[in-house]
Order: structure tokens, then sequence, then C-alpha cells
């Protein structure tokens, strides 16, 4: 691979990331404690972008299989994108945030599975470039965290009742837009099916790919405890507003070094039961670390397991989705891939840590209180199920999965 189209692919996954970045660790802080929102309207607020990518993904997968090249559906979607974040980071109210949120999901939701299928397009050995390209979102995942802990201690973007975080996400997306009509050309397939989708839907007949897709939706319910409840948790537990964005890095740093290095060596020496199965059940460990919930310094560092547990199930899963893919559906398979986890999983799973945060809330006159240990034990049993259950009933037998198993 050229080194123009790696340091091209590698922004674009920067960006991609680092708008992603800006807000989903910490807004649900900025909901609960700036805005005053329930955990079921936290939780709803994180539930838009995974509608949006029940709705959108398969239709920007189509457009991008069939009709428009892949990079000029990024840059429009992205532009659009980051007008809306502009505006939601204004609003104070729950039915504001909540509609111009829902906007901004509809453009960004279907970027996710198409910056991975131009990815794949143009690189040469997906097991040993997409990784060192992909890391690339998680510094941008990063960078986004430490301007966000910049401007807030020396005061730069203080704005009362206007979301720093959205203000950075809208600046990025912008950016990512103008930025993409340099991506290589990437153009419609042509396929000979004009449903690409339904030809994807077609996968779920082969066994371990339907219990890979079963299993991995099951996960990603569980994935939103850590999205929709950690920033208000960790402030909880004595960690200033201030310092959570850059606290809040340690899980993406545990990914790079996951990413450049565990993942390169054991991923063609495992199969891929195996390395999914080591990204389930990272999850489990660092929920009964939360659910103990001190040293604070510990409940810190367990950040790093959200990183391996991460780069082992994600992106494994999407070399995995691409390696049974044909190659003119694979934009499609990705956009299902998208919809099962960030999608259906991720939708209800924050509505569903929403109500669980509500019902171990006891409220009183003066305050209310989280029994943030119940809480967490709650993920914990359902991703150690899951872990098992991928060890046990996962076995891809398909010669197209040999790439990704060895």
């Amino acid at each position: 691979m050229s080194w123009n189209l790696r340091w091209r692919l590698s922004v674009m996954m920067f960006l991609q990331y680092a708008i992603w970045g800006a807000w989903a660790p910490v807004l649900s802080g900025y909901l609960q404690q700036t805005l005053h929102m329930t955990g079921l309207q936290t939780g709803a607020i994180y539930a838009l972008l995974p509608l949006a990518c029940i709705i959108s993904p398969f239709i920007g997968g189509q457009i991008a299989d069939r009709y428009v090249p892949t990079q000029w559906f990024l840059a429009a979607a992205h532009i659009l994108g980051g007008g809306a974040l502009f505006v939601v980071a204004h609003k104070t109210g729950f039915t504001e945030v909540r509609n111009w949120m829902l906007i901004y999901a509809l453009m960004y939701a279907p970027t996710l599975p198409l910056t991975n299928s131009l990815a794949f397009h143009h690189v040469g050995n997906a097991e040993k470039d997409f990784g060192g390209i992909r890391v690339f979102g998680t510094i941008g995942w990063i960078v986004s965290g430490i301007i966000l802990t910049l401007w807030r201690s020396t005061g730069l973007m203080t704005m009362v009742n206007v979301s720093d975080s959205l203000m950075l996400a809208a600046a990025a997306s912008v950016l990512l837009g103008a930025l993409s009509l340099m991506l290589p050309h990437t153009p419609p397939s042509k396929s000979e099916n004009p449903l690409a989708f339904l030809k994807a839907l077609s996968l779920l007949r082969n066994r371990a790919f339907l219990i890979f897709m079963a299993i991995s939706f099951i996960v990603v319910t569980e994935l939103q405890f850590y999205y929709v409840l950690t920033a208000p948790f960790l402030q909880y537990i004595g960690i200033r507003s201030s310092k959570l964005p850059l606290v809040m890095t340690i899980a993406q740093a545990a990914e790079i070094l996951t990413m450049a290095f565990m993942l390169p060596l054991l991923l063609p020496k495992l199969e891929a039961r195996r390395c999914l199965a080591i990204g389930v059940i990272a999850w489990p460990m660092r929920y009964a670390i939360f659910a103990l919930g001190h040293p604070v310094w510990l409940v810190a560092a367990s950040l790093a397991l959200h990183g391996l547990g991460y780069t082992f199930f994600f992106v494994v899963g999407q070399i995995y989705v691409n390696s049974v893919a044909a190659s003119d559906i694979r934009a499609s398979a990705q956009s299902l891939l998208t919809l099962t986890t960030l999608g259906l999983g991720n939708f209800l799973g924050a509505f569903f840590a929403g109500w669980v945060q509500d019902y171990f809330t006891v409220k009183t006159a003066a305050e209310a209180t989280i029994n943030y240990t119940a809480v967490f034990l709650v993920p914990c049993a359902i991703t150690v199920t899951c872990a098992l259950a991928f060890l046990v009933a996962f076995r891809p037998t398909r010669p197209g999965v040999q790439s990704v198993q060895a």
C-alpha cells in the first residue's frame, strides 16, 4: 500500500472517530449533571445513534453499492451532520436535544460502515493493513478527550448551557466532510443484484454467521452500560468533570496498544471465536471492578479493559464479516453488522441501561442515590454468559472464514 493512500485512509479514520469520541464518553455527564435529565432520558438520547444505525446504514450501504461514490456520500453526510451538532450543542430541553440529535445521528450512522468498506476496498491485505489504519480512529477518539480536558482546564470553552463536547464534534464533522473529497475514488460496484442488502441477509443462513450476529447483539446491549453510565459514575466516585475526558481516554490508549501489537500477533494464530471471546470477557471484568467501586485508581485503570474488548470484538468482527461477504455486497454486509450491533443492540441497550439505573435509584426529598454495585452486576452476568456461548457454539467452517482463523 502506498503512503499516500495510507495517510488519507488514516486521516479519515482519525476524524471519523474523533467526532464520536468528542461526545459519547462525556455527554451523559452533561445531560445528567447540567441539564438534570433522568437515567431513562439520558438513555433515550444515547439510543438515537443506534436507532439511526437501524434506519440509515442499509440506505447508505445500498447507495454506495449501487449509485454514488462512497467519498461523495461521506462528504455530504458529515457536513450536514456537523451543522446539526452545532445546533444541538445550544439546546437545553429534552425534546429539543432529542430531535436535533436524531437529525445528526441519521447523518452519522451510515458513515460508520462506509468508512470500513471504503478502507477494505483499497487495502491489499485486510488482516495486515486494516488494523494499522483503524488504529488512527482510536487516536482520534483520544485526541478529542485531550482537547476537551484542555478546554475545560483553561476555561477557553466555558459557556453556560452549551455543550463543549458537541461543539468539538461539530467542528470535526465539518472538517471530515471537506476532507472526504480527497479520499480515493470508490465507485459503486453496480452489483447485478439491485437489492444488495437482501443478499447480505442471506449470510444469516450460515449457522456460524447467525450465531456470531445473535451473540454480538446481546453483548452490545450490555456495552451501553459503559457509554451511558460511566461518566456520571466516575463523577460519583470523585473524579472531577474537568478531568473526566482525559481519564476516559485510558480505554482508547489501551485500544491502540491492543490493536497495534496484540491483534497482529494473536489474530493469525487464534481462531476467530477465541479472539471474539477475549473481547467479550474483558467487559464483565471491567463491570465487576465498577461494581466494587473502589479504590478510584483501580476503577480508572479498569477502563483499559474496554480497549481490549473493543479491539478483539468489534475489529475482529468487522474483519470476519469482510471475509465471508462477496465483494459486491461488502458495504451492505458491514451495514448488516452495524444494524445488528450499533443499531438494534445499542438502541435497546441504551434504554435498558437507563432503566436499570433508574430501577436501582433510591429517591428522597433531598437527593437521589444510585446503587451502582447492583447496576453494574447486571451487564457483568450477561456478558460472562455471552463469552461462554461464543466458545461453545461459534464454529466457523466456510472456506471464506479461513483467512480470519489462521
